[in-house]
This record gives structure tokens, C-alpha cells and sequence, in this order.
């Protein structure tokens, strides 16, 4: 199992010393329920710690790197950097998923399922890679794997609460506030799929897709304010 990890250190730019470290953040607690007798444990502990680290890191950096931005910028653009799907794409790209101890029922997921163990694993390894080797190599793998995409994400705006903006716009425009409704609910419970609408009063605004109600909702807002439809109805006097 150690030469199967040391192809995945090789390619990222890592040596563990402590190579259990590195194996336990991969160790999904489904593979355990598997495999009860598997020499290390499940990687939710070091997923706790490696949220917290990679918080600070970002936090560090854009505190240091955009001394002229408000609070408020700062917060929205780290909320973007650590969310699950910009976590998950990182360790998709990093091929994690190949190297996850998952039970076989795990392994058939995708979707939103694969995205937030993908996501899960990848604060795993962070909080690994801290414990040994410290905040400065932990540092630069999160600044090259994630904080890499902060230009793109401030070019699209892909920062901004797309709900919030559209509440905002719309009680400025009409003095009413959106409603979302779920227009579709399909999939298995594991692996959920919303079609939902955004209204105003009975105005249909917009709609959008997603793997869990949330994301569905921000699509939803986001189609909103891209056809402006809430512009045709007055405000009340």
C-alpha cells in the first residue's frame, strides 16, 4: 500500500515520514465498516484539523496579499476558496480519488456523494501534511493546488451570495422578497438532484439545478438576475 502512495507523494511534491499519516487521511470510515480490522483509522479527525488549517492559510494569505480590501471582500473571496466544490475540483485534479479506501458501495457514488468525500479527503490530507511536515510546506501545496484559482474567481465573481444579491435587487426594484420552490426532486437519498424555481409572489423568475437544495437555489438566483425578470414588476407605493 506504501508504493501505492508514494506514485501519488511523487506527483504532488510531498514525503511523508510519517507514511500512516498520510494513509489514514484517505481512509473513509465506510472502508472501516468493510474492514474492521484495518491497522488505522477513519480520516474524520484529521479532516477536522485540516479545516481549520487551510481556513488560516487562506485567511493569512489574503490578509497579507490584499491590504486595501475590506473585511467583508476578504470573507467572500475565502468562503469561495474553501468551499467543497473548488476543494473537491483540487482533489479531483490531484487524482485523490484513485487512491481513497472506500467500501464498495463508496466506490459506485458520484455526483454530489464523490464531490464532498473528494472535498472530505482533501482537508484529511491537509491536516496530515501539517502534522508532519509543518505550516510552510502545508502552506505552499494550498497555495498552488487551491489559492491558485482566487484570480479566476474574482474574474467571474464567483465570490458573490447570487441569493443575496437577488433579494437585494429585487426588494430595491419591487419591495418583494424572492421565494424559491422546489419544481423537481429526483435521485436516490445519497445522491439527491433539485430542479428549483425562484418567484416573486407569483412571477416566475428563474431556475437552476443542483445536488443538494442550496446550490439548487443559487443557480436559481443566478438565472434570475441574468434575465433581470424581477425589472418588470413596480414597486408598490
Amino acid at each position: 500500500m506504501e508504493e501505492k502512495f508514494a506514485e501519488m507523494e511523487k506527483k504532488i511534491g510531498v514525503s511523508f515520514k510519517d507514511k500512516n499519516l498520510l494513509i489514514q487521511a484517505f481512509c473513509h470510515r465506510s472502508y472501516l465498516n468493510e474492514n474492521p480490522d484495518f491497522y488505522l483509522g477513519q480520516n474524520e479527525r484529521l479532516e477536522f484539523l485540516g479545516d481549520a488549517v487551510l481556513e488560516l492559510v487562506v485567511t493569512e494569505y489574503l490578509y497579507k496579499n490584499y491590504p486595501q480590501r475590506s473585511e467583508g471582500e476578504l470573507t467572500n473571496w475565502r468562503a469561495a476558496l474553501v468551499n467543497s466544490k473548488v476543494i473537491g475540483d483540487a482533489a479531483e485534479r490531484l487524482g485523490f480519488y484513485d487512491y481513497l479506501l472506500l467500501s464498495k458501495g463508496e466506490k459506485r457514488g458520484n455526483g454530489k456523494a464523490r464531490l464532498y468525500i473528494l472535498a472530505d479527503t482533501f482537508e484529511a490530507f491537509i491536516g496530515a501534511l501539517y502534522l508532519d511536515s509543518g505550516y510552510e510546506k502545508v502552506a505552499s501545496i494550498i497555495e498552488k493546488e487551491l489559492i491558485s484559482e482566487l484570480p479566476r474567481i474574482i474574474e467571474l465573481e464567483l465570490y458573490k451570495d447570487p441569493k443575496s444579491e437577488l433579494q437585494e435587487r429585487s426588494q430595491e426594484e419591487t419591495g418583494i422578497t424572492p421565494l424559491y420552490k422546489v419544481m423537481e426532486e429526483k435521485g436516490p437519498d445519497h445522491e439527491r438532484h433539485f430542479l428549483v424555481g425562484v418567484y416573486l409572489e407569483e412571477q416566475f423568475l428563474g431556475k437552476g439545478e443542483g445536488w443538494s437544495k442550496k446550490e439548487a437555489e443559487e443557480a436559481a438566483a443566478k438565472d434570475a438576475l441574468q434575465k433581470k425578470s424581477w425589472l418588470e414588476i413596480k414597486k408598490e407605493d
